[in-house]
């Protein structure tokens, strides 16, 4: 079982009581947005002013010092992959981004990198914007497009319009970037799977090497959750959702995208690096408020809440809360979990490399009872869920985590 440690009771972290460990993923949290979106629950505000944003600039880098101004015996961060989320990472203005991205650079090794994506918003790109992402190192931009229905947009409260997607990638295209992504949401309440290829057909045109295609899921809390429960909007037939998942991924595949993950899909050597570092267990150190981390085994996430994180940095501490250090039972299982996620399923030679341990016999019932149902697929190198695995993707995972219960 992990160990969690409440805020209330945990000594705070520091760099020195980690293990001395390479981490090679680093990920910034920018919590701005122009408009909070109903579907949402990433942490997120709205109403900010430039001298908040300013400031927000001054903490991530005064956080990152604590990082590299740590004893020799703590961990190195020595990112391969950097990812900028929010939030909209584009809200900030160009300068407060341009010094953002210098002062990591002067702040990391950024020697290593050999990608770095920005999320942008379709109605807050400009040429100039990009252009400065594209000098300052960034080669990867991920646009959240999520429909070119104008009906989906509205349900979702997504604030651009269908032809701002066309124009973004243009921008992007014109300041040097070839690397890039459009995310996608199906299921939408109202949407149809001939409306849902209506809208996946137009993306396949507009030629990007990567899409990321996700279910419409209703976190709770959340405007759209709400509207559901009191019966304002109709979820999405169950094997009307399916019937798009399964299309999706034939046409996809069928057009040299075919999926790496179950929401996932790019023309081969375009797979998001940074992600699939998530999906085979690396360490990652995370940035900004609500950003999460995990180093060999210890795991935190920041502060939700900007005031709070903000607070923690003045004081010269980190933001952490929700402190947990997992047993080896638990990371193997939770590793079995994300690697499952993946087209290539989950390899026994990368698992072995990250735990020891063969997955084969620490999960032998579990992996047999799957396989005869139908659920995996197994063979010398890997398992992989099946066709009808990859309907009930999660609850199959799950079952990896039941040994270490």
């Amino acid at each position: 079982m992990p160990v969690t440690l409440t805020p209330s009771h945990s000594p705070a972290l520091s760099p020195a009581s980690l293990p001395a460990t390479l981490v090679n993923a680093l990920y910034v949290h920018v919590p701005f947005c122009a408009h909070k979106c109903h579907y949402c629950d990433f942490y997120s505000i709205t109403r900010q002013s430039p001298q908040r944003m300013a400031h927000f600039t001054d903490m991530v880098l005064a956080e990152s010092a604590f990082w590299t101004n740590s004893p020799e015996r703590s961990p190195a961060i020595r990112p391969r992959t950097i990812f900028f989320g929010g939030g909209t990472p584009s809200l900030l203005p160009l300068a407060e981004m341009q010094r953002l991205l210098n002062g990591l650079a002067k702040r990391f090794d950024l020697s290593a990198v050999d990608e770095w994506t920005v999320e942008v918003n379709p109605a807050t790109a400009t040429l100039d914007f990009c252009q400065m992402l594209r000098t300052a190192g960034v080669d990867r931009l991920s646009f959240g497009a999520q429909s070119f229905d104008p009906a989906d947009l509205a349900l979702l409260e997504r604030h651009h319009d269908p032809s701002d997607v066309p124009r973004s990638l243009s921008i992007a295209r014109e300041a040097g970037f070839s690397r890039l992504n459009l995310d996608l949401i199906y299921a939408v309440p109202g949407q149809t799977v001939q409306s849902w290829l209506g809208s996946l057909a137009t993306a396949m045109e507009l030629n990007t090497p990567h899409l990321s295609c996700y279910g419409l899921t209703y976190e709770p809390n959340t405007p759209l959750a709400v509207r559901r429960r009191m019966g304002r909007v109709n979820p999405v037939d169950e094997a009307v959702e399916l019937e798009m998942l399964h299309r999706t991924r034939q046409i996809l595949a069928d057009a040299g995208r075919p999926a790496y993950e179950i929401s996932n899909y790019a023309i081969a050597g375009e797979e998001c690096r940074h992600n699939l570092h998530y999906w085979t267990g690396g360490n990652y150190l995370g940035l900004g408020p609500a950003a999460a981390s995990h180093v060999d085994g210890w795991r935190w996430r920041n502060r939700p809440h900007l005031g709070e994180w903000e607070r923690a940095v003045e004081s010269g501490q980190l933001p952490a809360i929700e402190i947990e250090t997992l047993s080896p039972q638990r990371r193997q299982g939770e590793l079995a979990m994300l690697m499952l996620r993946l087209s290539g399923g989950l390899n026994y030679a990368g698992f072995a490399s990250r735990t020891g341990h063969d997955a084969r016999n620490l999960f032998a019932p579990v992996i047999d009872r799957l396989v005869r149902n139908g659920l995996l697929n197994r063979d010398e190198h890997a398992l992989r869920l099946t066709d009808r695995g990859l309907e009930v993707a999660d609850a199959v995972s799950a079952e990896f985590l039941q040994p270490c219960e």
